[in-house]
């Protein structure tokens, strides 16, 4: 695809939604059972196109393709299709969604039982099991969850105070150096619910060592976040901070601010604890003040290429899921009323047709931005933008009907 294709395109993402939706974005209601029934349409066509063979998992659909790739339950992103299954049973009820729920996270149990080779265990595992057995109760879930928190809990290095996210080499991370990425956020909701739910205490300690060690040495000044740190793995002090998948080490990566944003609003959800909750607007306030006018950011908000660079519709998914909560906990009615505003423009925005993959593919949305660095998904649908769309849907949903987020939907 040439360059000025790409640039055509987002001139065209741009004017579409500018001119249509954002003229009534002030107002904009996003009627999220509609948008509800198109995610669980989509997912029945999804399922028509899943090869028999075990272990075939969607993760991504190229620009001009149909086709899904897909991976193995090893693979960081295995947690998301499942995920979305619950998530669609839980929107429907449907039996045929809980058995194919069911079907597709069995294969990532191993993950519970074999050694840590990442941090990514919260995407798999909790995504997967974590929000089956909040939906059925299956004491064999409970029992796989538990088991993975224990194994992630073994890459905590207490002299550093936070998880390692890859035991291993990779570029430019000084290993055998420790490193942390900010993605690692995410993951820590499963360690606070196992030490609730018959884990050990020490996991809600790491999970908290590692947010308020992550909170002092992962942001600049302005409260944008660094991709990743790298700790001396012995004396635990901070040697640098970096990216692998922004632009630029002192660029913020669009993503990876979202990871920060909801993964500090879950920490206070989960801990009580006020630096979280505060912590949490300061990192959001940064990104919703650079945002462009769809609400919708560009893969690194400072890419020089901009407006040419590509979008990412992940990161408004992640972070409209994660205000949703976020507009529920703050206690300052205008600001909270600003964000629960935010997260719907930002759904009106995905809801749009300059965003939803409607037939191009069989995904729930279009233009997302997997790994720019490398080469790497870009422009492109990919899983877990669909699963945050998803979610955040149900949680609007639930607003709207009255429902605290924390109660089961029905």
């Amino acid at each position: 695809m040439s360059i000025d294709h790409i640039n055509m395109k987002n001139l065209a993402i741009y004017l579409i939604v500018t001119l249509g939706l954002l003229s009534k974005a002030a107002t904009a209601q996003v009627d999220a059972s509609k948008e509800l029934a198109y995610c669980t349409a989509q997912i029945q066509k999804t399922l028509k196109l899943i090869p028999v063979q075990k272990g075939s998992i969607p993760r991504s659909v190229i620009p001009g393709s149909a086709d899904w790739k897909f991976v193995g339950y090893k693979d960081w992103c295995s947690g998301f299709w499942p995920g979305i299954l619950w998530y669609g049973y839980e929107a429907t009820g449907s039996k045929t969604l809980l058995n194919e729920a069911t079907r597709f996270s069995a294969p990532l149990q191993p993950l519970s039982e074999q050694h840590a080779i990442d941090h990514d265990l919260g995407f798999q595992i909790f995504n997967s099991y974590g929000n089956g057995y909040r939906l059925t109760g299956n004491a064999k879930f409970k029992a796989i969850i538990l088991n993975a928190a224990d194994t992630l809990a073994t890459l905590f290095n207490p002299k550093v105070g936070t998880i390692l996210s890859w035991p291993r080499a990779v570029p430019h991370m000084q290993w055998p150096q420790h490193n942390t990425i900010i993605d690692n956020m995410i993951n820590l909701e499963m360690l606070f619910w196992a030490s609730k739910n018959g884990g050990d205490r020490k996991l809600y300690n790491i999970a908290l060592s590692h947010a308020k060690v992550t909170m002092a040495n992962h942001f600049r000044p302005d409260y944008s976040a660094y991709h990743a740190v790298i700790y001396d793995r012995e004396t635990g002090k901070k040697i640098k901070g970096l990216t692998h998948q922004g632009y630029a080490d002192s660029s913020m990566w669009a993503r990876g601010q979202s990871w920060a944003i909801y993964g500090y609003t879950m920490c206070f959800r989960e801990t009580g604890y006020l630096p979280f909750l505060d912590f949490a607007q300061k990192v959001t306030d940064v990104y919703l003040d650079k945002l462009p006018s769809d609400q919708v950011p560009y893969w690194d908000f400072n890419d020089p290429a901009i407006p040419d660079a590509p979008k990412d519709a992940s990161a408004a998914a992640v972070v409209a899921s994660g205000l949703l909560e976020l507009s529920t906990l703050v206690k300052d009615k205008e600001k909270a009323q600003k964000y629960r505003k935010a997260a719907e423009q930002m759904l009106a925005s995905l809801s749009s047709p300059a965003y939803q993959s409607k037939d191009k593919n069989t995904a729930f949305l279009l233009h997302s931005t997997g790994h720019k660095p490398n080469g790497s998904e870009i422009d492109t649908s990919i899983i877990y933008a669909d699963y945050y769309y998803i979610e955040a849907l149900l949680r609007l949903k639930k607003l709207q009907m009255g429902l605290s987020l924390k109660s089961k939907f029905n």
